[in-house]
């Protein structure tokens, strides 16, 4: 995925239909929309389209209704939210596809927009079905994608429909993930600090493995750390352990090892006898965690640590919480890397919904230089794997 690709911004889309796929995939509460961050995320396409003379036709996935309509997962809701945003007609369509709604794109009035049903109300849309693909395709002139966390899927609504429309294009959104990943991806500046929480090990391996040519230190926190910890030989207590995946840490230590690379772990825990809120916590004076105890967050010894690790980067790269941060107090790990963050004056990019969760709580968002939305899409991007959705679309000619 070398070069540019054609941004929404280089196409004409003065009184053209314009197919844009968004990221709507919300939480719903009694019919209505509970949390509109990816609806927020998607307007400054939208709005660029509309001031420029287009007319969107939305698109989005909602949960997993595996091929069937349910009600529960209908995009409805989604119409009248987005038109209290955009200040504008939003319509809704019955369905995805179909004479109907290609006429009711047709009946668009300037400054309108169609949004249409769940597109995983058929199964051919997780299948990349050809047909199903032109179908998608009918009510519009122009592509553009702005949904980078469904960029890892090959769906009919993400590659197949660029085979029926010209010059596929990124979104604003999907444009500055692709330009803020390719640079911590390909030239990142140096000194660079990666620092990954959350729970799995088996999430990140070819992440981390990647990581190694490119950083020159790893933090670890959250609970992957107790199984790196545990290869290590370091007792956990009763933390939980991926342990079909201690070899694979053993193999990450020493490749680091080899490369020049810190691996940071843990130097002490915050431990209680159960996660459950309200139970006594203490906490330790090393790195070892006793029998009968669970590690819940990082100490102030690691904080202090990891802190200073990231102060005078370059770059940083943080996904994934140091902590159970939900639970207070164990989000003091999280907050102190995301304060921590802040006053690096690094190229910062903070990815998974946990990790920008922190951030926006603290009132840190605008002290990063990106918020990665993208989830698994973006893992695998650091990873180096080509994501279909970024290959389908265009590359600039300018």
């Amino acid at each position: 995925m070398k070069g540019r690709k054609m941004s929404v911004r280089d196409l004409d889309v003065r009184t053209r239909s314009v197919f844009v796929r968004v990221d709507f995939n919300v939480p719903l509460k009694n019919g209505a929309v509970a949390d509109d961050t990816r609806v927020r995320a998607s307007l400054p396409t939208l709005r660029l389209i509309l001031e420029r003379g287009g007319r969107p036709v939305i698109a989005s996935h909602l949960g997993r209704p595996k091929g069937k309509a349910v009600a529960e997962m209908s995009l409805r809701p989604l119409a009248a939210n987005l038109a209290g945003l955009l200040g504008t007609r939003v319509h809704m369509a019955a369905d995805c596809v179909g004479e109907a709604i290609e006429a009711q794109a047709r009946r668009l009035g300037a400054g309108e927009a169609l949004l249409l049903e769940n597109l995983r109300f058929h199964p051919e849309e997780e299948q990349n079905d050809a047909e199903f693909s032109r179908r998608l395709a009918r009510p519009a002139d122009l592509y553009v994608n702005d949904a980078f966390g469904t960029a890892h899927r090959a769906h009919a609504s993400v590659v197949g429909i660029t085979r029926h429309l010209p010059t596929p294009a990124a979104g604003l959104l999907m444009d500055g993930e692709i330009a803020a990943l390719t640079r911590l991806r390909d030239h990142p500046d140096k000194p660079y600090v990666a620092v990954l929480g959350g729970a799995k090990v088996s999430d990140k391996i070819d992440l981390i493995v990647n990581l190694i040519d490119k950083v020159e230190a790893i933090l670890i926190g959250g609970a992957m750390a107790y199984t790196f910890m545990k290869a290590r030989g370091v007792a956990v207590g009763s933390s939980p352990v991926e342990n079909d995946r201690i070899e694979h840490a053993v193999t990450i230590m020493t490749r680091a090892l080899n490369s020049g690379v810190r691996i940071r772990l843990p130097l002490d825990h915050v431990v209680a006898r159960s996660p459950e809120p309200g139970r006594d916590s203490e906490t330790t004076t090393g790195p070892r965690i006793e029998d009968g105890f669970v590690g819940l967050d990082v100490g102030p010894k690691t904080r202090e640590a990891y802190a200073n690790e990231i102060a005078g980067v370059r770059t940083v790269f943080w996904n994934g919480p140091l902590g159970l941060y939900e639970v207070p107090p164990y989000d003091e790990g999280t907050s102190a890397m995301a304060h921590a963050i802040a006053l690096s004056g690094a190229f910062s990019v903070v990815g998974g919904g946990d990790s920008i969760a922190a951030v926006n709580r603290l009132g840190l968002a605008g002290r990063s230089s990106h918020l990665s939305t993208g989830g698994g899409a973006s893992l695998e991007f650091l990873s180096g794997v080509d994501l279909p959705g970024v290959l389908a679309l265009a590359d600039s000619t300018g």
